[in-house]
């Protein structure tokens, strides 16, 4: 039996994308649509439009020079909003707003019990820092949507997992003293691909001591390596009981994906789907939203996020 599903996707989110031959395209979103399609998904989500968020919205999480900074990026003429990473597209300030605004529609359809579960195929930009951009991300939408949680809705004890390869160190040292913020992370080993954080060490500072996880990969990690280290995802977890659970299924870490060299195919992205939904279901009412994240071969993102999609369907 199938539950309503909010699926977010419309032509101004397939707009965020960089140019020319960058790995993150414009094309990442219709290249999950068609998967979607293709195997009979899509008819039985709410296919739901975002909406720009506010200057006010965005500066729950980021700093107002930062979001200064990016509404006259494109006026200055600059190239790149840092090193090279993330360069400026059309439009980048409205659209990376659209991004924002897509995920807080998605939250508060979820607050106010229209639906219990979402997925943002663009969005999870998790390395973008509170006073800056990073890793191809310009606003982070899940910092907003976690402040979000805290300031308007007064959710405090909220569950961030991230099985993206790369490490999710925009969320992981915005909130890195936070002990209400649960952070559990699966990533390639930190030596051996960007952002190079996200050492097993790192678990919190002060009372945040021990609610931050990360679980580092070794390059050609498989789902069996994935499944045998999952439990501490799950033991952490309930070990704090969260009222809200955020899932970061960024599908970079599929075998075959041109930036990252972990070998999972989209059963891994199923399986920490399938165990989420319990997680909610036990702790946080159901409340469960997904975000794309990563993924750079357009076949793999199309199936590792049809097969979150699946698994969010499912009652």
């Amino acid at each position: 039996m199938n539950q309503p599903v909010n699926l977010y996707l419309d032509e101004e989110l397939g707009r965020y994308g960089f140019l020319d031959d960058h790995p993150l395209g414009g094309d990442r979103q219709a290249a999950f649509r068609r998967e979607a399609a293709a195997q009979q998904l899509l008819e039985q989500v709410v296919i739901s439009h975002g909406r720009r968020a506010t200057d006010a919205e965005i500066a729950r999480f980021h700093t107002r020079a930062y979001i200064d900074e990016v509404a006259s990026a494109e006026a200055q003429k600059r190239a790149a909003l840092d090193a090279g990473d993330t360069p400026i597209f059309p439009d980048i300030y409205a659209v990376s707003a659209y991004v924002v605004g897509a995920a807080l529609s998605g939250l508060a359809t979820v607050m106010d019990g229209a639906v219990k579960r979402t997925l943002q195929p663009i969005g999870g930009l998790h390395h973008a820092a509170r006073d800056h951009a990073a890793g191809f991300c310009v606003f982070n939408d899940l910092g907003v949507v976690i402040e979000t949680l805290r300031q308007v809705y007064q959710c405090k004890r909220i569950a961030y997992v991230d099985i993206d390869a790369h490490h999710g160190d925009g969320v992981f040292y915005a909130f890195e003293t936070d002990p209400e913020l649960i952070f559990a992370d699966l990533h390639q080993d930190s030596r051996t691909l960007y952002p190079g954080t996200g050492r097993a060490d790192e678990i919190g500072k002060g009372s945040a001591s021990g609610t931050k996880l990360n679980i580092e990969m070794p390059p050609f990690a498989t789902d069996a390596d994935f499944l045998l280290v999952w439990p501490r995802v799950e033991a952490h977890l309930a070990k704090f009981e969260p009222e809200f659970i955020i899932f970061q299924c960024g599908a970079d870490s599929v075998q075959g994906d041109p930036l990252a060299q972990l070998a999972y195919t989209p059963a891994a992205h199923a399986h920490a789907t399938t165990r989420l939904r319990a997680v909610a279901n036990k702790f946080a009412q159901g409340r469960l939203m997904a975000f794309g994240g990563g993924g750079y071969d357009r076949g793999n993102l199309g199936r590792a996020w049809s097969a979150v999609l699946r698994e969010l369907l499912v009652t």
